[in-house]
């Protein structure tokens, strides 16, 4: 079991994101059309990048645990 270093609040936006054409494709057949609306509405300031990131760039990141009751474990490992 991976170990968490991070807990990171995930937080609402108004406006849906865009996201890339890569995720999309990372994310079909794993998440549901109508999950990936609501997730283009969500954010969370991740503290390996220090700085806002969508919370769907999260959910494919390496350091990606798990989501649970509104927030995200991260493993805190270093991205190249």
């Amino acid at each position: 079991m991976m170990e968490t270093k991070h807990t990171v609040k995930i937080y609402e936006t108004e406006k849906p994101a865009r996201i890339s054409k890569e995720i999309k494709a990372s994310l079909k057949g794993v998440v549901s059309p109508k999950q990936i609306r609501r997730m283009k509405l969500e954010e969370i300031y991740c503290p390996v990048l220090e700085k806002k990131r969508q919370f769907l760039e999260c959910f494919v990141c390496p350091d990606h645990i798990r989501r649970f009751k509104g927030e995200v474990h991260c493993t805190g490992e270093p991205l190249q």
